[in-house]
């Protein structure tokens, strides 16, 4: 069985930051984009590697709280299945790097407490379907995996809070600080026009066609699940149109929306989709792509440096209905008024910008909601998600962000090249992402400093 992409997902999820404290219609938007499908691999992931039963101890205290042994041996048999780099190291060293990183994870989520900061159950649901759906599955089928696994769904939705915790914590304490000036712009655009930021990802926006190999399927199976890709390979190379081909003959939950995952850095991208498409002209199609849940036809839809005058990005027109979190109405009863807005709109018995301009509590209300066009990057990244996967006209269940629940509709897309404003504000997001990993790094490292910390030695037998 290959393995499920939870610890990559969950390091996807730990790294989404968005500016918290922004008014009206900039408490959704943000400078650069984070969440990307989980990676996936080229080959089958090697089984769980045994290990026998480990005595229960204290290996670390972090400000009184106790880090047991059967939790470092649980956390490095995950990244021994799921990494091989983590294969190739001394067990000894593994477990050290694994023990710090549950530490500094400690050390965060009590301050996350302290600051009292929560994620209700609806957050951590809409955090399991998008596991599932990177994962190509149903939710039903992410927890059988989960299961299969050796860790219980209480297990799982626990690293799920905490990741989602520990995401808001830093958007409070590291994204606000970072500024970034119009000198480091103009520095960043010099540079890049002398080619010095050859090293800077591209942005490519792919999408991709997917026939699901099954779990488990014999050589048979996969022998036709593979001449099924290469022939709808061969006519989105005829010319059918791609979107169309995606809708009709995906097995991909996504495929509503055509297939499009979105404009974003290369290395969001699965490495093998953008070794697949390095050489694809724009408007080509490569593949089909082996993964481990199956064969990905992909199509380059457009590609660009950040900055470049050139800049050519799929740009999405989105409305919106936001209900704020607030202490007199809970999350679920604002989904719930959601959904029956939702209701209404399809039955034809409301209009969605007349319910955004009656109930909408951001600053597009009096516009009907009406975002205008959208560049990739600009949406916090669980909303930006959710635009991703929208085919126009559709409309989103309610979405749960840090910020309150959203009823989303896309009313259109296109190819668009960027004006110089935009391509500025491209080279922001990318600067912006650099300094907050830098950041971040500096922040983790000044929280564990301030913890107190004592390690145990394991008892003698």
């Amino acid at each position: 069985m290959t393995p499920i992409r939870s610890l990559i997902t969950l390091a996807c999820l730990a790294t989404l930051t968005a500016t918290a404290g922004a008014q009206g219609i900039t408490d959704i938007m943000r400078g650069s984009q984070r969440l990307g499908p989980a990676p996936l691999p080229s080959e089958p992931r090697p089984a769980a590697v045994p290990t026998r039963r480990s005595a229960e101890y204290i290996v670390a205290l972090v400000n009184s709280e106790p880090v047991t042994n059967t939790e470092v041996q649980s956390r490095m048999q995950r990244l021994l299945r799921e990494s091989p780099e983590a294969q190739r190291m001394p067990r000894p060293e593994l477990a050290r790097i694994v023990l710090e990183r549950i530490i500094n994870e400690r050390a965060q989520l009590q301050l996350a407490k302290e600051n009292g900061v929560k994620v209700d159950d609806l957050a951590v649901d809409q955090a399991e379907q998008t596991v599932a759906r990177q994962n190509q599955i149903s939710v039903t089928e992410l927890r059988r995996r989960v299961a299969a696994e050796g860790m219980s769904q209480e297990q799982f939705r626990r690293d799920l809070r905490d990741q989602l915790t520990l995401t808001r914590l830093r958007d409070r304490e590291i994204e606000a600080k970072v500024k970034i000036t119009d000198a480091d712009v103009d520095q960043f655009i010099k540079e890049q026009r002398a080619g010095a930021n050859a090293a800077i990802a591209a942005n490519l926006s792919i999408a991709q066609l997917v026939v699901l190999v099954p779990e488990g399927a014999s050589d048979d199976e996969v022998a036709k699940a593979q001449q099924r890709a290469q022939a709808l390979a061969q006519r989105a190379r005829a010319g059918e149109d791609f979107p169309t081909l995606v809708r009709q003959n995906s097995d991909a939950p996504d495929r509503s929306g055509g297939g499009l995952m979105g404009m974003r850095s290369a290395d969001r991208y699965p490495g093998i989709f953008v070794e697949a498409t390095q050489s694809t002209p724009v408007g080509g199609i490569a593949g089909p792509v082996r993964s481990s849940v199956g064969f990905h036809v992909l199509k380059l839809m457009a590609k660009s440096q950040p900055g470049a005058s050139d800049a050519v990005v799929t740009q999405t027109e989105v409305r919106h209905i936001l209900l704020l979190n607030d202490p007199k109405r809970s999350t679920a009863e604002a989904v719930a008024q959601l959904a029956e807005f939702k209701r209404r709109i399809q039955s034809g018995t409301a209009d969605f910008a007349g319910l955004a301009r009656d109930n909408s509590q951001d600053g597009s209300a009096k516009q009907g909601g009406d975002l205008g066009w959208s560049r990739p990057g600009l949406f916090v990244p669980e909303f930006e998600e959710v635009v991703n996967r929208l085919a126009p006209g559709e409309i989103s269940d309610p979405v749960v962000t840090r910020f309150g629940v959203h009823l989303i509709q896309v009313q259109g897309r296109r190819e668009a090249k960027l004006s110089q404003a935009e391509q500025r504000e491209a080279v922001r997001a990318v600067l912006r992402e650099k300094k907050v990993e830098q950041a971040t790094e500096t922040w983790a490292q000044e929280v564990r400093a301030r913890a107190y910390v004592e390690y145990r030695e394991p008892p003698q037998s």
